[in-house]
């Protein structure tokens, strides 16, 4: 059979050359485990290694928000030239360790011209400064301060939740918690890309190995072991979110990349997502490397449009 998302007969030539050359590139740099997380942030803040480099925007709007003891209790706005259709709440991956809003503000850009939403940013403590919980806590503040300011600041209560690999995690368990606290229906979406749901790490992300293709079995031990969970936590729904009681959920868009380590996170999570009685659609791209959609690549652009589809179709009310 060659018609499964997951042959490698089915990648594409040109993504296939992408792949050989990142593959290249990677295996002249050392991985990500083996730099000190402070040389990591400060290669990623000045635009050194292998993801295009984008200065932060000028119209991009640092504000404080209350709620976030011990955080930093602050989210980047971009706002659309006209009234907003719908806010999304953006929470940035990087494995919960590197990684700032401002690193998004041109993707984010993006999609404010494309759908008419505002987006608002999170800025959480990384780890290992910080460990578990403190990234779960700024994030569950952020999110109640744009359900209690949304209409005010905004001019709307259409709402979408959304992030990338750690930042879909922090979705997931930002979502768990807002249905803790009976806030769950003020999310009408939520944009889950290549995520992390199950941080004892899914057979995939186990079974991948050391080959670096951003991601490895290894890198992704390392991102895990700095949020310093308590090996008796690890299946806690605000640790490994797959555990969680997903009834009620909003629609969720769910896209992965088949060469991801992180494939099994997304196909266990959307399988429950449904099987939990809420809407999903997930989405496979062929030869797909973890982060795939940061590059300039036909793949990324099919990826991008699906995102801005899903978002217009919330925004719209469907």
């Amino acid at each position: 059979m060659t018609d499964s998302p997951f042959s490698p007969d089915i990648v594409d030539a040109e993504t296939a050359a992408f792949v050989a050359r990142l593959e290249e590139q990677l295996a002249e740099l050392p991985a990500t485990h083996e730099v000190p997380v402070e040389l990591v942030r400060q290669a990623r803040d000045e635009g050194r290694g292998i993801f295009p480099f984008h200065p932060p925007l000028d119209e991009a709007e640092d504000i404080e928000i209350p709620g976030a003891p011990g955080g930093p209790g602050r989210v980047r706005i971009i706002r659309p030239e006209g009234k907003p259709r719908g806010v999304l709440l953006h929470i940035h991956g990087g494995g919960w360790s590197i990684g700032r809003p401002w690193h998004q503000d041109h993707r984010l850009k993006a999609l404010v011209e494309a759908t008419g939403c505002a987006t608002v940013s999170v800025e959480y403590r990384l780890a290992p400064e910080n460990p578990w919980p403190a990234c779960i806590k700024d994030c569950a503040a952020a999110a109640r301060w744009l359900i209690d300011t949304a209409n005010d600041s905004f001019g709307t209560d259409r709402i979408v939740i959304g992030g990338e690999s750690a930042g879909a995690h922090l979705s997931a368990t930002t979502l768990l918690t807002m249905k803790a606290e009976g806030l769950l229906d003020r999310f009408k979406g939520a944009l889950m890309t290549y995520g992390a749901y199950d941080l004892r790490l899914t057979p995939s992300a186990a079974n991948w190995g050391a080959r670096n293709l951003i991601l490895s079995t290894p890198t992704i031990a390392w991102f895990t072991a700095n949020l310093a969970i308590p090996a008796e936590r690890m299946t806690d729904p605000m640790v490994s979110p797959l555990f969680g009681d997903l009834s009620g959920m909003p629609p969720a868009l769910f896209q992965c990349g088949t060469y991801d380590p992180l494939m099994d996170d997304t196909a266990f999570m959307s399988a429950r997502w449904q099987a939990a009685g809420s809407r999903a659609k997930v989405i496979w791209y062929p030869g797909g490397v973890h982060a795939f959609d940061y590059f300039d690549t036909p793949l990324a652009d099919r990826a991008r449009a699906a995102q801005v589809a899903f978002l217009n179709e919330i925004f719209e009310g469907g």
